[in-house]
C-alpha cells in the first residue's frame, strides 16, 4: 500500500509504526507538522521505502492567541490537504491533529475519495469543556461547542477509528461511530528508549551528577496545574529530602514554574525539549519521573510520557486520576499514583521520600517499570493490528 501517515505532534512511536510498515514492504510518507513545539520523535533514517515529509514549516503558532491560532490551524489543514495530492496515498492515517486541521483533510480526504483512518489520541470537547469549567478561558465553552460538532463530523467520515482507550468507545457511541472503533493502546519504542546509567553525559552537562533530582519532561499546560511540581519538591525539602526540580519543557508552564520556585524558594532547572536522541539521558537522571495529568482529563487522555518513562526504567510517581490508563500501567509496575491535589501532596511525598532515600528500592521500582514496557510495548502486534486495518479500509488491491 502506498500509506500517509500524518501524527501533528511528531510523537516517537507513530515515527516507529511508520519504520515498521515500510519494513513490511508498504511505501510510507511519514508527515509531521514542525510548528507544533513538543518533544519529537526519530523523524529522520534510511529505511527504505519511507520518507519524512513536513508542514508547516516557518509557522510560528501562537497557542495563547485563539482566534490567530485557529486561522494558523485552518491555513495548516489546507496545506496537508495539499500533501496528501502530491503523495496521492491508497490509505492515510491522521494522528493528534487539531480540530481545525482534521476538519479540513477529513473534508478534502473525501473529496478525493481517499480512505482514512483516524487515530484518536484525545478528544478535544471534552478538554476545552473543562477549559472552560474551570474559568482558563470562558470562550472555550462555546469553542467546545464548535469543534465537538466539527470533531464528531469528522469521526463520521474516517473508515476506520483507532482509540487508545476503551474508556474513548462511550464518546463513539454517543456519536454512532462506535461500530468501526478498534482499541489499540500507545506504546514507546523500547529499542529507542533504554535504561541508562544515573551519571552520563547529559547529566554532567547540566551539573546534575549528584544531586538528588524529581524530573518532569513533555508537556505541560496550565491546565495541568505546573505549580503543583514545585509544591512537591518544597514538601519533600520541608520533610527533610531536599531535591532539584528539572522540568523539560517549551510552553505558558514555563515562566509560571519560574515564578513559583522563586516565591518558595524551590532548586529549579528549566530546560526546553532536548533532542530525541538524548532522550535515555534525560530521563535517566531523573532519581524519581513525574507525570501530571488533570482529574477531568483522565478518561480522554494517555500521557505518552508515562510510556517513555516506563521504558526508561526509572521509579514514577503519578499526579493523575486513579481510572486512566497510564494509572493503571504505573501500579502494575509497583510505583504510585495519587490524585492531582494539593491535598493528596502528604501522602505523594511520603511515597516519593521512600523511594529517594532508599536506592535499593528504587533499583527495584525501575526494573519493574522496564520489564512491564517489555511485556505490554510489544510492536510487532501492534505493526499488524494497524496494518490489518489499514488493509482492509484501503482502495489498494489485495497482495
Amino acid at each position: 500500500m502506498r500509506i500517509l501517515v500524518h501524527d501533528y505532534s511528531g510523537h516517537p512511536f507513530q515515527a516507529q509504526l511508520s519504520r515498521e510498515l515500510a519494513r513490511r514492504g508498504h511505501e510510507v510518507a511519514h508527515s509531521t507538522c514542525t510548528a507544533y513545539v513538543s518533544g519529537k520523535g526519530n523523524l529522520a533514517g534510511d529505511t527504505p521505502g519511507l520518507r519524512f515529509v513536513t508542514i508547516g514549516d516557518g509557522t510560528a503558532l501562537r497557542k495563547d492567541a485563539y482566534f490567530r491560532r485557529l486561522r494558523q490551524e485552518t491555513l495548516l489543514g489546507f496545506e496537508l490537504a495539499r500533501q496528501v495530492r502530491r503523495e496521492k496515498p491508497d490509505v492515510a492515517l491522521l494522528s493528534n491533529l487539531p480540530i481545525p486541521v482534521l476538519v479540513v483533510a477529513a473534508a478534502v480526504l473525501r473529496r478525493l475519495r481517499i480512505p482514512w483512518v483516524l487515530w484518536h489520541q484525545d478528544v478535544t470537547a471534552v478538554a476545552l469543556k473543562s477549559f472552560a469549567a474551570a474559568d482558563v478561558a470562558r470562550s472555550m465553552g462555546v469553542a467546545a461547542k464548535v469543534f465537538g460538532a466539527g470533531e464528531k463530523w469528522s469521526a463520521r467520515r474516517a473508515a476506520a477509528i483507532v482509540v487508545i482507550a476503551e474508556s474513548f468507545v462511550r464518546i463513539h457511541e454517543q456519536w454512532g461511530t462506535a461500530g468501526k472503533v478498534t482499541v489499540i493502546p500507545n506504546w514507546a519504542p523500547l529499542d529507542e528508549i533504554v535504561p541508562v546509567a544515573r551519571t552520563n553525559a547529559w547529566s554532567a552537562e547540566q551539573g546534575l551528577d549528584g544531586v538528588r533530582t524529581v524530573l518532569y519532561s513533555g508537556t505541560l499546560g496550565l491546565k495541568h496545574n505546573p505549580v503543583l511540581l514545585v509544591r512537591l519538591a518544597e514538601r519533600l525539602r520541608d520533610r527533610g529530602t531536599p531535591v532539584r526540580l528539572v522540568v523539560v519543557n517549551d510552553g505558558p508552564a514555563v515562566p509560571v514554574l519560574r515564578e513559583a520556585a522563586a516565591a518558595r524558594g524551590v532548586e529549579l532547572t528549566l530546560l526546553p525539549f532536548q533532542p530525541y536522541e538524548r532522550l535515555p539521558e534525560v530521563l535517566g537522571t531523573g532519581d524519581l519521573l513525574v507525570v501530571l495529568l488533570a482529574a477531568d482529563a483522565g478518561q480522554f487522555s494517555v500521557p505518552s510520557k508515562t510510556l517513555s518513562y516506563l521504558c526508561a526504567g526509572r521509579p514514577v510517581l503519578g499526579l493523575m486520576p486513579a481510572d486512566n490508563l497510564a494509572a493503571h500501567l504505573l501500579r502494575q509496575a509497583g510505583s504510585a499514583v495519587f490524585p492531582p491535589e494539593e491535598s493528596s501532596l502528604d501522602e505523594a511525598c511520603a511515597w516519593a521520600q521512600d523511594v529517594l532515600s532508599d536506592p535499593a528500592r528504587a533499583e527495584s521500582l525501575g526494573k519493574e517499570s522496564r520489564a512491564l514496557a517489555e511485556r505490554e510495548f510489544a510492536l510487532e502486534d501492534c505493526a499488524s493490528r494497524f496494518e490489518d486495518i489499514l488493509r482492509t479500509v484501503s482502495r489498494a488491491p489485495a497482495p
